[in-house]
């Protein structure tokens, strides 16, 4: 079993209110949940409002196929154009 998880850190030019980012944070991750079947959350920066840290976790049983899923979300959000990827990382972790 091979666990993937992904971090990515946004810039959100668009949002001026907690409000407005929350509206666009959840959009995008709710997208990634329906499209690629992973577990996604904000998981920091929750109270500044033109950043937001972005986790996600999938499970496959190939690396590749892991990897494929974690590119696939990072390319995924960086055409979304709501927001700007910052930073991101990714990491396979292999559990026998």
């Amino acid at each position: 079993m091979v666990i993937g998880i992904c971090r990515i850190v946004l810039s959100i030019d668009e949002a001026f209110s907690l409000k407005e980012k929350r509206h666009i944070v959840k959009s995008i991750t709710e997208r990634l949940k329906s499209r690629f079947n992973a577990s996604v959350a904000e998981v920091g920066l929750n109270d500044i409002w033109k950043n937001s840290v972005i986790g996600i976790a999938c499970v496959s049983n190939e690396a590749a196929h892991a990897d494929r899923m974690m590119s696939g979300m990072v390319n995924f959000v960086e055409n979304d154009g709501r927001a700007e990827i910052i930073d991101y990382s990714t990491e396979l972790i292999h559990v026998d």
